[in-house]
């Protein structure tokens, strides 16, 4: 495994090295419809995304990278496929990155007209690799590419940028299953020292995409394999950022915001726990700062548990108790436990 991977910054951004796993998303409406994606991505950072894609389909996406770029709030990636003269005009409109997939973009030359570009405007430039996109060379004698032709696609690319001598580049290998790519990455990982995007391509909806993406991402940025990350989900791109932070904060590798922990239930518990449960989550999401806040069910882990969290709550019959720093500090009516628990927060916080 290769630990120490080359940095490459994209804008005020370092990606590889020690640096932090940086959190990206997606926007998911046509990129010509500015005011609409702009109101994802200012959705999307408040959330605590970082870098942002877009989709460029033809030069009017292109041109509209122009806008885009001079009003967001984090730095914008150009998503191409097939045309390289895209790329073109949209590192002229100010895109902070490009992302090509070289299995579709075609001839040599024009990888390298991108190249040139992308080398003259100081960007870098992610190589996209997918599995159901490799080149035809690669391609002609399977009908399911494997792990390791998946690795050749890479390599083949990453000739054509060093020929060029380009090294500010991002590398993603996604398979058509976690396994897949899992081992796509663990081989790229061992061969080269380019930073990594990890992802799930067409995870699914919010749900089951959440759980196949922190299968796959959670078990490659366990083994220190991954710079970038994005959660591919079905759905509102806000809940990709919020599963992103979620599987970085499980594994202890970032703190972004509140972590509420709760007991699943079962016939010990003589309070309405769900219901508590999503008060107390709905109303963290309005602060900002890392906490670990446990809501319990019952007296045979809740006390326990609420203890070892900075804040918390262990319930009884109709009554709960309240905790902060291993402490218990009162004993309210289960009508008003979430109103206690956040006394409790908020005053800590404004003593800090």
């Amino acid at each position: 495994m290769k630990t120490n991977k080359r940095i490459v910054r994209i804008a005020d951004l370092k990606i590889g090295g020690k640096n932090p796993i940086i959190v990206q998303s997606m926007t998911k409406v046509p990129t010509t419809r500015i005011e609409k994606v702009l109101s994802q991505i200012k959705r999307m950072a408040n959330a605590g995304c970082e870098m942002v894609r877009l989709a460029v389909l033809n030069r009017d996406d292109a041109a509209a990278i122009k806008k885009i770029k001079k009003a967001s709030p984090i730095p914008v990636i150009a998503d191409i496929h097939f045309d390289y003269r895209l790329a073109l005009q949209a590192i002229d409109n100010g895109a902070d990155k490009v992302r090509i997939n070289p299995g579709n973009i075609g001839e040599e030359w024009k990888i390298a007209e991108i190249i040139k570009k992308a080398k003259n405007n100081g960007i870098p430039i992610r190589i996209g690799v997918n599995s159901g996109s490799l080149p035809k060379k690669i391609t002609r004698n399977t009908q399911h590419p494997d792990a390791s032709e998946i690795v050749t696609a890479v390599q083949d690319a990453l000739d054509i940028f060093l020929k060029n001598r380009f090294k500010d580049m991002v590398i993603s290998a996604k398979g058509s299953d976690v396994i897949e790519t899992i081992e796509a990455y663990k081989k790229i990982d061992e061969e080269f020292d380019y930073p990594l995007h990890v992802g799930i391509t067409e995870a699914g909806l919010p749900f089951r995409g959440a759980i196949r993406s922190a299968v796959g991402i959670g078990h490659l940025l366990h083994q220190g394999i991954g710079n970038t990350i994005r959660v591919s989900l079905t759905g509102d791109p806000v809940l990709e950022v919020v599963a992103a932070f979620e599987i970085l904060q499980s594994l202890k590798l970032r703190k972004h915001g509140p972590v509420m922990i709760s007991c699943p239930t079962c016939g010990r518990c003589q309070v309405n726990l769900e219901k508590i449960a999503g008060k107390v989550e709905d109303r963290l999401a309005k602060y900002k700062q890392f906490m670990k806040v446990a809501v319990m069910g019952c007296v045979v882990n809740g006390p326990g548990e609420a203890r070892y969290a900075d804040f918390g709550m262990a319930c009884g019959k109709g009554i709960g108790m309240i905790f902060a720093k291993g402490k218990e500090l009162r004993r309210v009516k289960e009508n008003v436990l979430v109103d206690s628990l956040f006394e409790v927060i908020d005053a800590d916080i404004n003593n800090r």
